[in-house]
């Protein structure tokens, strides 16, 4: 691969300044206050269909509409999600977004219908579609002096943040103040997120790019899949968290269950897996080069399956938490390379449509691994079920680095750059 061509096609969209440097502060911000109340909500209203459930539905039934309700329009709307992105000046779009969900938000502390619930968490899922797509296309924009990949390994880092408080804040408040507390607090993160929107510099602007012709929802696939390593990379991805998510329903039977540890153990669990995210997207992820990009992410891929698939093998606590900050290790390195190839080989006006196909490519595979977890669970067992999502998910890693290395020495040139982000 001709790395001067990578670079320079990353130089244009990294304009530095101090400006910048400001503003990636500031996304990263918001980013980890989105993360933090999109937790909250998700303990919150999965709290409240649990309660509101009962008939005929079943409270598993009624938990389940609910992260299908927040996450599914991630996918089923991520081609007009890309559009919109690339047509509107994203931070003004952001700042509007973020308010109507704010609105939203505030409608379902109060709502008294399960049907009702579903509907405004639809709403509220849709908005998580166009705000994701809208901040991962900010982050060249905002990236100033650094590497797309510190400013990503930053970006990924207050993500992290976010996750990693978001499920206990969300705890705290319903304990302290019901569910409708909590949905209280999950708007104000948005008018929050909204305030910060307010105050970024960097405008991304829409480009014409008339020679594009006539913009379609698809359009974001087609760009992932017109470069051989982004499709690879997001082939590997998508496979590997087709098994990978299937382990989600397993840790919390395995850590109970077959290790007899008391409820408190699935929440150290999680934390060791974030933690090695933060390793993997700060440290690893930063020393990575422009060149070995797909390489990184095939190599997080491989790590963070090995992470699920070698902890059976040693029924001790300690050895779990252990391989689940290994495993959150190639996570993050995974999370921070796939993310700055696609901003390195797709045309910065593009970044919309390509990122929300992006979001919806790995929430399909999600949404569907996690419905197989319960089941494999129940007909295999947690232990069972961790080899083989691991395990699976490692060997599509594996298969990745394999392609790759038939490539070398002919790699493909990432295609000419169309155009550039609109300067502050």
């Amino acid at each position: 691969m001709d790395g001067g061509r990578v670079a320079s096609h990353t130089r244009r969209v990294t304009t530095s300044g101090p400006v910048r440097d400001r503003d990636l502060r500031v996304v990263a911000g918001a980013i980890c206050v989105s993360a933090l109340g999109d937790w909250i909500a998700l303990v919150a209203l999965g709290l409240r269909a649990n309660e509101m459930s009962g008939g005929p539905m079943g409270n598993g039934l009624a938990i389940a509409g609910i992260f299908i309700c927040l996450w599914a329009p991630v996918v089923l709307l991520a081609g007009h999600v890309g559009l919109l992105v690339d047509r509107v000046e994203t931070r003004g779009l952001l700042v509007l977004v973020s308010a109507a969900q704010a609105c939203v938000a505030l409608a379902l502390a109060f709502v008294g219908s399960l049907w009702a619930l579903f509907a405004l968490a639809a709403l509220l899922g849709s908005g998580i579609a166009v705000a994701q797509a809208a901040e991962f296309a900010l982050v060249p924009a905002v990236a100033g002096a650094r590497t797309l990949q510190a400013a990503n390994g930053t970006v990924e880092t207050a993500r992290a943040l976010g996750f990693a408080v978001g499920p206990l804040c969300g705890s705290l408040l319903v304990a302290a103040g019901g569910t409708a507390a909590a949905m209280i607090a999950d708007a104000v993160s948005f008018v929050a997120v909204g305030a910060v929107g307010l105050s970024l510099a960097v405008r991304r602007r829409p480009e014409r790019a008339e020679h594009e012709g006539r913009r379609r929802a698809r359009d974001g696939i087609a760009f992932l899949f017109a470069d051989r390593l982004v499709a690879l990379m997001v082939v590997v991805v998508f496979v590997s968290l087709l098994f990978m998510s299937a382990s989600i329903p397993a840790d919390l039977v395995y850590v109970q269950d077959v290790l007899g540890v008391e409820d408190i153990g699935i929440g150290i669990v999680l934390s060791a897996w974030t933690v090695g995210m933060l390793a993997g997207s700060n440290v690893l992820a930063r020393r990575v080069s422009l060149g070995g990009l797909a390489a990184a992410a095939m190599v997080g891929v491989t790590v963070q399956g090995l992470g699920k698939f070698l902890t059976p093998f040693w029924l001790v606590f300690g050895f779990m938490i252990v391989m689940y900050v290994v495993g959150g290790i190639g996570h993050g390195l995974k999370n921070v390379t796939s993310r700055t190839l696609i901003h390195t080989r797709v045309a910065p006006e593009r970044h919309g449509r390509a990122f929300a196909a992006w979001n919806g490519v790995r929430n399909a595979a999600e949404l569907g691994a996690l419905a197989v977890g319960g089941v494999l669970v129940g007909a295999l067992g947690a232990r069972e079920t961790l080899w083989l999502a691991g395990g699976l998910s490692a060997l599509a890693g594996i298969a990745g680095l394999a392609v790759l290395a038939g490539w070398r020495g002919r790699m493909p040139e990432p295609e000419p750059e169309v155009g550039t982000i609109g300067s502050p």
